[in-house]
């Protein structure tokens, strides 16, 4: 009985922090974050689809690797990983009233969307 008692309190804790509180919001974000990397990577791997190499895709990477530095350049591979991470960066930092990719330098942002428009 005192377990099932420990369990309904617990459950209620954190029911609680999930709700009432923001404690929980960012763990639950990198979740979120962790399981679409999952899922995109595993639906490429057992995809059926054919991949066609966009060589403009490519070429941007090439184009421009000089100007960023590491950091940059594993941002610009985490966005140019697949067809969907390019159409939701496009979405949410190339708009009118985009807003700023943390990661990027402005400059080197407003460059990656001239070039993927």
């Amino acid at each position: 009985m005192r377990g099932w008692i420990i369990l309904g309190v617990g459950v209620g804790l954190l029911y609680y922090l999930a709700t009432e509180t923001d404690k929980l919001d960012e763990p639950m974000a990198q979740t979120d974050a962790l399981m679409k990397k999952v899922e995109r990577k595993l639906d490429s791997m057992t995809g059926t689809k054919i991949i066609k190499v966009d060589s403009h895709i490519s070429q941007l990477k090439t184009e421009i690797a000089n100007r960023l530095t590491k950091a940059e350049l594993a941002a610009l591979d985490s966005i140019l990983e697949s067809e969907q991470t390019v159409l939701e960066y496009k979405d949410e930092y190339c708009g009118g009233k985009a807003s700023r990719f943390s990661d990027l330098s402005k400059d080197n942002q407003i460059f990656i969307c001239d070039k993927l428009r």
